[in-house]
């Protein structure tokens, strides 16, 4: 164990809680302190310890000239990683992974840092399968911006045995510059402080260095001066001798002042070498060298002085500083004349785009057009490379320099919301709006503050903005593409369909005129879904067209992809087992591309297909993954659709105050970021409640905001309107007929001009109990047949169930009563195999009603009398089969039969039966 830890009992027994706790769930520990205070030791203390406990240890140590260069640290974490593990993500992580590691060109879909931060957390959670992994960063104040939003995206979604150990520099009055960091459990991220060294601990630390010990009351000065800063106590201790008489005046008075006092005398020649090797990212004795304009021997010779006293060390031909602080004390004392001149020279010598474009930057006081083409061309090639974050800080340096445009201010923008900061995007665009004239370039820069706007959840305020951008004369009809498919995105949200729907036609029109077929696919694919939540038929031509020219773009909504669209529209024509393969498939792109925002779109519809397909249990899981991505942010969109979609699960499983509360906050969420549009579901969720619980008063107060003008509404599906056959019945249940007669015409004309199966069976449904609630039995029968014939096409079990419930209560007033007894235990299976607590009571409530006949032998077949018997002696399937020489699929089919007729669900209710199947 180093000296240096020998008393830092309390943070090393944190390293090794970092280490148990990773065993359990992913955990990290952040080590903060001041410069030189040690942290750095105790992360050395910890990789040790790791590797001794078997961990695989993935590390990276960043330093200030490093943090320019995007990706640097990530590439550093995954340069020991084994090729195949790397071959085993989806193709887009592979190719992002590739582009980090410059392992690949610019060919094939762009990619982010989402892209990348998802494949580094695939990585890692890969990896601890095998082995406990430590993600070990020292310095993570230096990270490049692009390397620091990989690993704020990857750290929550990392899973198994995973350590993540940093260590930021930070003066106790400072805030933690690694407030980024996040795990999926918040409690699982610890923060410790490194404090001073006691007198004890410095003497002991200084004797193991230096071999000597000195007199007390030299140490209790360098204690006093360094304030027990172990790096400012041994600079100090190297610079004083024995003689504790003249400590006062040997003594520097600072940490600044000391480095300098330490590197001050290399001047000349050897001084700009240490200036140049401080300048880089990765300083090797052949690139100082070129830099200098002297050979290899001329460089190794000139670092000698500095080698021996331990300003720098070799390490092969790398040089490195014995101490960040000594690098940076040698940049900072340079001036700003020698560093610019540096720079200079640097660039003169560096290959790396995105570095010569720094160096040149920071080799400038003002813009020249050569140092604004090189940083211009350097975030292009950041931008190819997927580091939307380091290509808008390439585009803002130009800026600095003098280079404002308006072209130039956009695309930081861009690269700025594109790395998922719509605030700095927003104020890049609103600090500069007027400089945008009209036309192409102030649609665009309208367009993306409108779409930033929506980023945060603010689809009002969005909406005037995308107006005054559609309204732009512009050149380009690619801009007014983007423009309208966002104005039309804004105008959904907040309420307003048919003005949605003439901005996506108008999309369209653009697109073709533009030819661009990414464009086309995306206006196509939100055309066809505002149609078809219009009630219109599903364009299958069209739909073809916009999925063969889809491009796997993450730049791309999830609102505007065909794939997606294809998937949405599909389960509203009610072909929801279609509809749940496309949307699994989507999501899981989602996560691959580590898009959340698009995530919870799809998880939304998904969770709906689910509810609709009657895995209430499931669904309320979705929902409460989009949920839990919602709460992280606080508010918005994500919260609204997790809350509603759980709200509306827990409705169909009768947990009434779940679903109330649920409801109650997403409507406010709603209202907050203007989305009229999302108050709808949990308006039509707490509508069903109450008609579950039969308080029909209540039903009809909840869905008037949504009955007002629900008549001549065009044609409509299940989506939006599936309040409809709940507002019917509890219309018809309180006798108010003449209400509900409008609505019923309406679904009926509707279900005729879209064939939808869902409109077609709900809207028999309905007239039928109108016919009842006139005393026309016969004909609400024969409707209710109908319907049912209409749910056959209809994989929604609830539904069913439902209309079987009112059309067991049609046989029993017409005293069919074996016939309403079999309807309603069929409705009475389903709504209890569904988990429906509220809607099976109804059911036994009309089944008591029915007051049937029990089921005797007389209305089983001869087969399925033998096989009933034998199964309420005890005999399995198999032993039947071979008693009665018959398969056991046969078996299987008489056996449901059998439940079916006598209304029961279980073998033992069966053997409770025996004696009406004419046994004892």
């Amino acid at each position: 164990m180093p000296l240096a830890t020998a008393s830092r009992s309390r943070e090393r027994q944190a390293v090794d809680d970092l280490l148990v706790a990773a065993d359990r769930a992913p955990s990290a520990l952040v080590i903060l302190g001041e410069p030189g205070i040690g942290k750095t030791t105790l992360w050395l203390h910890g990789v040790t310890r790791a590797e001794e406990w078997g961990f695989r240890v993935l590390s990276t140590r960043a330093d200030e000239a490093e943090s320019v260069l995007a990706y640097a640290a990530i590439a550093d974490l995954l340069d020991d990683v084994e090729p195949e593990v790397l071959a085993g993500l989806p193709e887009l992580q592979r190719l992002a992974l590739d582009r980090v590691l410059l392992r690949t060109g610019t060919e094939g879909p762009p990619t982010d840092q989402r892209v990348t931060g998802s494949a580094v957390a695939a990585v890692v959670s890969a990896l601890a399968t095998e082995l406990p992994v430590l993600l070990a960063i020292d310095d993570a104040q230096w990270l490049d911006v692009s390397s620091r939003a990989v690993l704020s995206f990857a750290a929550p979604r990392v899973t198994g045995r995973v350590a993540m150990l940093l260590t930021a520099r930070a003066h106790a009055t400072e805030p933690d510059p690694a407030h980024w960091l996040h795990l999926a459990t918040p409690e699982a991220v610890s923060r410790v402080r490194v404090g001073p060294l006691s007198l004890g601990a410095l003497h002991t630390m200084i004797l193991d260095r230096f071999g000597k010990a000195f007199p007390r009351p030299t140490m209790v000065r360098i204690a006093e001066v360094s304030g027990g800063n172990p790096f400012y106590a041994l600079e100090l201790a190297r610079g004083v001798d024995d003689r504790s008489a003249i400590v006062d005046s040997a003594l520097p008075s600072t940490l600044t002042e000391l480095v300098r006092l330490r590197t001050q005398h290399f001047d000349g020649e050897i001084g700009d070498l240490l200036l140049a090797a401080c300048s880089v990212t990765d300083p090797t004795v052949d690139l100082l060298a070129r830099a200098a304009g002297v050979s290899v021997e001329r460089v190794a010779g000139m670092l000698h002085g500095p080698e021996r006293e331990g300003i720098v060390r070799r390490d092969g031909d790398h040089v490195r500083f014995a101490h960040p602080l000594l690098a940076r004390g040698i940049y900072t004392h340079a001036g700003p004349v020698r560093r610019r001149r540096m720079h200079r020279r640097l660039a003169d010598v560096e290959e790396q785009p995105e570095l010569k474009a720094r160096h040149m930057a920071l080799g400038s006081s003002t813009a020249d057009p050569d140092t604004l083409h090189a940083l211009d061309e350097a975030a292009v090639a950041a931008i190819e490379r997927g580091a939307a974050a380091a290509a808008a800080d390439l585009y803002e340096l130009a800026i600095g320099l003098g280079g404002d445009t308006p072209a130039r201010r956009l695309s930081a923008a861009e690269q700025h919301l594109r790395a998922g900061d719509s605030r700095r995007a927003r104020r890049l665009i609103e600090a500069g709006l007027n400089r945008f004239e009209a036309g192409s370039t102030r649609a665009a820069a309208l367009t993306l503050l409108g779409s930033a706007r929506m980023g945060d959840y603010d689809y009002a305020g969005a909406l005037p903005i995308l107006d005054e951008a559609v309204a732009q004369p512009v050149d380009d009809p690619a801009v007014s593409v983007e423009a309208q498919l966002w104005r039309s995105r804004a105008q959904s949200m907040t309420g307003s369909r048919d003005a949605a729907r003439s901005s996506a036609h108008a999309a369209v029109a653009d697109a073709e005129r533009c030819g661009d077929p990414k464009l086309i696919s995306q206006a196509i694919a939100l055309r066809i879904m505002l149609d078809c939540a219009h009630g219109g038929p599903r364009d299958e031509a069209a739909m073809r067209r916009a999925l063969d020219l889809e491009v796997p773009d993450p730049d791309v909504s999830a609102q505007f992809r065909a794939s997606v669209a294809d998937a949405v529209t599909a389960s509203w024509m009610g072909r929801l087992d279609e509809a749940l393969v496309g949307l699994i498939a989507a999501r899981r792109r989602c996560v691959e591309m580590g898009s959340d925002s698009d995530l919870v779109y799809v998880a939304g519809h998904l969770s709906m297909v689910y509810t609709w397909l009657g895995r209430y249990s499931v669904a309320a899981d979705v929902a409460e993954d989009v949920l839990r991505r919602g709460e992280s942010v606080g508010r918005g969109y994500p919260v609204v659709i997790g809350r509603t979609q759980r709200a509306l699960a827990s409705a169909y499983l009768g947990r009434e105050r779940t679903a109330r509360e649920d409801a109650r906050i997403a409507i406010a969420g709603a209202r907050q970021c203007g989305a009229a549009f999302l108050e709808v579901w949990p308006l039509i969720t707490l509508g069903f409640l109450e008609l579950s619980l039969g308080r029909h008063e209540e039903t009809l107060k909840v869905l008037a905001p949504l009955l007002d003008g629900a008549v001549g509404m065009g044609a409509q599906g299940i989506f939006p309107t599936s309040y409809l056959p709940d507002a019917v019945e509890a219309m018809v249940a309180l006798g108010r007929l003449e209400e509900a007669a409008p609505l019923v015409e309406s679904m009926e004309a509707n279900g005729v001009e879209s064939q939808r199966p869902w409109i077609l069976a709900t809207g028999s449904r309905c007239r039928s109990m109108l016919y009842a609630a006139a005393g026309d039995l016969g004909h609400a029968e024969a409707t209710l047949q109908q319907a049912m014939a209409h749910h056959e096409r209809l994989p929604m079990p609830c539904e069913r169930a439902r209309t079987q419930l009112f059309l067991g209560q049609v046989l029993r007033r017409q005293r069919k009563k074996n016939a309403a007894a079999a309807t309603l235990r069929e409705a009475l299976t389903t709504f209890r195999d569904l988990g429906m607590p509220l809607w099976a009571n109804r059911v036994g409530v009309e089944l008591g009603r029915a007051d049937a006949p029990r089921v005797t032998d007389s209305d089983l077949t001869p087969s399925e009398l033998r096989v009933a018997r034998s199964a309420a002696a005890g005999l399995s399937n198999k032993d039947i089969a071979s008693a009665l020489f018959i398969s056991p699929k046969t078996v299987e089919h008489n056996l449901s039969s059998v439940y079916r007729k006598l209304g029961v669900r279980t073998r033992a209710e069966l053997a409770s039966r025996s004696a009406d199947l004419g046994q004892n």
